[in-house]
């Protein structure tokens, strides 16, 4: 049976590609941070998978947490096939790189680019000793060309950070089965993160050059495509989801 970590996969963009493995037959090991409502929630969605569905709670800023996620998952299912890292802090306050604060600065870091490297250390033994793996990291729209993001700084340097790196994997362990891609996605905020595509459809979006949202099942499908055993020639690659949309100039003057 496959198996798939994916970070934050209790709700929002995460809880897609939980919902995505799941239908499909995999196994998924769930880390959340603290939302128990969430967990509960899609345990009782998914009660008759209880035997493929695994929950271990951790704070992607902590290495030890890091480790332990993925040695309790192996504990669980023996093997891993699939590294989603969905989860990334955040700092929705709009400020310039000389507000934030050391720990701000450090938990952006730590949480978006240190994460991958402790995550990828501990599963890249497993994945290679398996002759497969599939790692996605997450970006944000032209992650891959490192503009400059104003009042998003900290964010956007570990997440061009995060590019490099996902790049880097990807050249380095191609010999042993293993890919690694970035997928990134557009402006999806509130409930369009658990929506579906046909949701999005029924309301008129203005903003998106496409005219509807994006939604968690967008980055859903593109992560699942990426997983395929039959995708194998896709790695290294930075995907943008977003519509169209340019995010990351909106507020520029």
């Amino acid at each position: 049976m496959r198996h798939a970590i994916v970070t934050a996969g209790a709700k929002g963009l995460g809880k897609k590609v939980t919902e995505r493995f799941l239908n499909k037959g995999y196994a998924v090991t769930v880390h959340y941070r603290s939302d128990i409502k969430a967990v509960e929630a899609l345990k009782e969605m998914y009660r008759g998978c209880h035997e493929r569905l695994h929950f271990v709670q951790g704070d992607v800023t902590k290495k030890e947490d890091l480790i332990r996620i993925v040695d309790e998952a192996v504990v669980k299912f023996g093997r891993i096939d699939y590294l989603i890292h969905n989860a990334g802090p955040y700092i929705f306050e709009r400020k310039k790189l000389a507000d934030y604060t050391d720990d701000e600065w450090y938990e952006m870091i730590e949480g978006n680019l240190s994460a991958m490297f402790h995550l990828f250390k501990r599963v890249v033994p497993i994945m290679r000793n398996q002759r497969f793996g599939r790692i996605v990291t997450y970006g944000f729209q032209g992650a891959d060309h490192a503009p400059g993001w104003m009042y998003r700084s900290a964010f956007s340097a570990a997440k061009v950070g995060l590019v490099s790196l996902t790049k880097t994997i990807a050249l380095e362990e191609a010999e042993y089965g293993i890919t690694a891609n970035m997928v990134c996605p557009g402006n999806i905020v509130g409930e369009m993160k658990e929506a579906t595509i046909a949701y999005a459809r029924q309301m008129k979006d203005d903003i998106t050059p496409i005219g509807r949202s994006g939604t968690g099942e967008d980055i859903a499908r593109v992560v699942e495509f990426l997983c395929d055993d039959c995708s194998d020639m896709i790695t290294g690659a930075v995907i943008e989801v977003t519509g169209g949309l340019d995010v990351i100039h909106r507020y520029r003057k």
